[in-house]
C-alpha cells in the first residue's frame, strides 16, 4: 500500500485487515531514501532527554511525507519516553506543521494536555538547527532484583489488589483482596484499603525493611500523575490526596520505610527479567487495554512512560479511531480486547451488545477453543498486529525478549496469536531477534509479587 509517496509492502498482513500499514515497515521504507539530517528531542523530568536522530527528504515533493513521518515519530516518542518539551531540529517547515498540531486546541490536544498534566509543566515545542540538536540523557532507575530483608510487595489492580510478604526472596504470605477503586469517589476509601492490605503483610514479618508498589498508571518520582484506578475521584481530591497516596500509605505502615512505586507494566517486565535471568525485556499485557513495561540492558527500569496504548502502529490514513485520545492507529485498538471486539463483525461474528467487553472476549475465546474458523481469524489477525508492533517498537527500544501477558493471550486463540506473531517477525523483520514468550501461571502470580517487593535497594 502507498501512503503519500511512500510504498509499504508487508509479506504478512492481518487476514481480517489487509489494509493495515505497519509503522515499522513504513519507517524502514521512508528512511531508506531520505537524505536530510533531522532529529526530535523530548525532555522529561530530572533533565532526561530522549532523541530520535534520523533523516527526512527535505524537498517540496516529499513535504507532506516528511510531516507525516515526523508527526508519528513524535507521537510515539511522547508516549514511549514521555515529556513536556519538544525540540525539532533540522527543518523549519516541518517544525511549523508540528507546532500547529501540538498545541492547546490543536489536533493533538490530548497529547499536549496529558503531558502537561503528567509533568506539571506547560507543553512547548521549539525549533533549532540540526547542528544544535540536544544530546540524549537518561537516568535509569536501578530498581528491582533486590531480595534481601523483609519486604512488602503491593500490586494495585482495577478489581483486586495483591499484597505479599517476602523474606529474603521467599514469599511467605500472599493474598488477593477485592476492592472497587474505579467507582469510589472518596480518596480516603483508597488510602484506607491500601494501608489495610500493607499492614496485613507487615504482620507476617518481624519488621518491614522496604515496600515495593506496582500500580497501573503513570508515576513520576513516586507520585501518581495519571491512573485509571482513581478516575472517579474529583480533580481537587486527586491533587490533594491521590498524588501522594502511596507515600502517605507507607508512612502509616511505619516511619521512614523506603518505598518505590513503578508502573505495573514495568513490574511485569522486571518479573520476566528476573525469571529469565536476562535483560532487554519488554512486558506487554493485552487486556482491557495495552499495558507495556521495559527493562533495559543493565536490568534497570528506565523511567520512560511506556504507555504504548496511545503510541501509533498503523499508518493507514483510515486506521481504527481511538475514542479516548481522538487519534487513529494507536496500539490499544489492535493489542487488547477492543481489537477482538472490533474485528468480530469483519469475521462475521455477531456479539450481543448487552454483554460487557470482557464477556464479549470470553464468547470469542470460547468459539476459538472450539475450533471456530471465524474466531481463529480474529486471533491470527491480532498475532500479525503484534508482530508488526514489535517491528515498530524495535525502532525505539532494544528488545531481546517480549513477555506476553493478559487475558487476550490465553487459550487456543492465544496460541495461534503467538504463532502468527513469530511468523510475521520472521518474514517481515528478519534482522530482528526477539524471543516472544508466554509465562506460566505460577511465574505470572508469584513472580509479580517478588518483583514488586524487590523494587527498593536497601544498601
Amino acid at each position: 500500500m502507498k501512503v503519500g509517496n511512500i510504498e509499504v509492502s508487508a509479506k504478512k498482513s492481518p487476514v481480517l485487515e489487509p489494509e493495515f500499514v505497519p509503522m515499522g515497515l513504513y519507517m524502514e521504507s521512508f528512511e531508506k531514501n531520505a537524505k536530510e539530517p533531522f532529529a526530535i528531542a523530548v525532555y522529561r523530568e530530572n533533565g532526561n532527554v530522549s532523541v530520535y536522530d534520523t533523516k527526512i527528504y527535505g524537498d517540496k515533493e516529499h513535504f507532506e511525507d516528511d510531516c507525516r513521518y515526523a508527526e508519528r515519530v513524535l507521537k510515539f516518542m511522547l508516549w514511549a519516553a514521555g515529556g513536556y518539551k519538544v525540540v525539532i531540529c533540522g527543518n523549519t517547515g516541518v517544525f511549523e506543521r508540528l507546532a500547529s498540531l501540538y498545541r492547546r486546541g490543536g489536533t493533538q490536544n490530548f497529547d499536549v494536555k496529558t503531558m502537561s498534566d503528567v509533568y506539571e509543566n506547560e507543553f512547548e515545542i521549539l525549533n533549532r538547527p540540526y547542528s544544535e540538536k540536544p544530546e540524549s540523557k537518561s537516568s535509569p532507575k536501578s530498581v528491582g532484583g533486590y531480595v534481601d530483608g523483609c519486604r512488602i510487595g503491593f500490586d494495585a489492580g482495577g478489581s483486586d489488589m495483591k499484597v505479599s510478604a517476602v523474606v529474603d526472596g521467599k514469599v511467605i504470605y500472599s493474598e488477593e483482596i477485592v476492592w472497587l477503586p474505579k467507582v469510589n469517589t472518596d480518596p480516603d476509601y483508597h488510602l484506607k484499603n491500601i494501608v489495610m492490605a500493607m499492614k496485613k503483610a507487615a504482620e507476617k514479618m518481624p519488621r518491614v525493611d522496604a515496600i515495593g508498589i506496582s500500580s497501573a498508571g503513570i508515576y513520576v518520582n513516586n507520585r501518581t500523575m495519571l491512573a485509571s484506578l482513581f478516575l472517579a475521584v474529583s480533580p481537587e481530591d486527586f491533587e490533594a490526596k491521590i498524588k501522594d497516596i502511596y507515600k502517605n500509605a507507607c508512612k502509616q505502615v511505619g516511619e521512614n520505610i523506603p518505598y518505590e512505586v513503578a508502573n505495573d507494566g514495568d513490574v511485569s517486565a522486571l518479573a520476566g527479567a528476573m525469571d529469565l535471568k536476562d535483560n532487554q525485556v519488554m512486558g506487554l499485557a493485552m487486556g482491557t487495554s495495552e499495558a507495556v513495561g521495559y527493562v533495559d540492558a543493565s536490568g534497570n527500569i528506565t523511567g520512560m512512560l511506556n504507555e504504548l496504548a496511545f503510541a501509533p502502529i498503523d499508518m493507514n490514513p483510515d486506521a481504527a479511531f481511538n475514542s479516548w485520545s481522538g487519534d487513529k492507529g494507536v496500539g490499544s485498538d489492535y493489542l487488547s480486547q477492543d481489537a477482538v471486539i472490533r474485528l468480530a463483525p469483519r469475521a462475521g461474528i455477531v456479539l450481543d451488545e448487552k454483554l460487557t467487553p470482557a464477556e464479549k472476549l470470553k464468547v470469542v475465546q470460547k468459539l476459538a477453543n472450539e475450533g471456530d474458523e471465524k474466531a481463529l481469524e480474529i486471533f491470527a489477525s491480532i498475532g500479525a498486529y503484534l508482530g508488526h508492533a514489535i517491528g515498530t517498537y524495535a525502532h525505539f527500544y532494544e528488545i531481546k525478549h517480549l513477555l506476553l501477558l493478559g487475558r487476550v493471550s490465553s487459550g487456543k486463540g492465544g496460541d495461534l496469536l503467538v504463532s502468527i506473531c513469530k511468523e510475521t517477525l520472521k518474514e517481515d523483520y528478519p534482522r530482528l531477534s526477539v524471543n516472544v514468550e508466554l509465562p506460566d501461571e505460577m511465574a505470572r502470580r508469584v513472580g509479580q509479587s517478588i518483583a514488586a517487593a524487590s523494587l527498593v535497594k536497601l544498601h
